[in-house]
């Protein structure tokens, strides 16, 4: 199963514009910038959209988790804080907090914190955290 999404970008770093889109439609030509990333600009920014990865691949892998141990979550709320902070030149993103709430009836607090703790190291967004990254990048005429 592969999955898709694309952005675009023109001009500098500061004075630049880009977008992103999801092949699904999802998002189509979001609005991004240095202002959006770095700032409070309008438009989105790659942290905020891995944030809302990491918390629906999270949250989905938690239900499985619980359903699989014979629980059904009535509800499960989770908020992803992603920060960005100086590396060197550069910039890295050095924390992803998690935040879930979770009502899970007929559940005691040391299962649900047993299955909430392998679902933090294992949904798929955080392992890929940990990820070998390739590239392919090719230059247009």
């Amino acid at each position: 199963m592969k999955k898709n999404a694309s952005a675009s970008w023109s001009g500098g770093l500061k004075n630049g514009t880009g977008t992103v889109s999801t092949a699904t439609g999802v998002l189509r030509d979001a609005p991004y910038g240095f202002r959006s990333r770095f700032e409070d600009g309008p438009g989105t920014n790659p942290e905020e959209l891995l944030g809302a990865a990491h918390a629906g691949c999270y949250t989905m892998a938690l239900a499985a988790g619980l359903e699989q141990a014979g629980f059904s979550a009535a509800h499960i709320d989770t908020k992803a804080v992603v920060t960005l902070d100086k590396d060197g030149d550069g910039f890295a993103i050095t924390t992803v907090d998690l935040t879930t709430r979770a009502k899970v009836p007929n559940i005691d607090k040391s299962t649900f914190d047993t299955i909430a703790r392998a679902t933090k190291e294992g949904c798929p967004v955080s392992k890929v955290l940990k990820a070998t990254i390739t590239l392919d990048a090719q230059l247009e005429a």
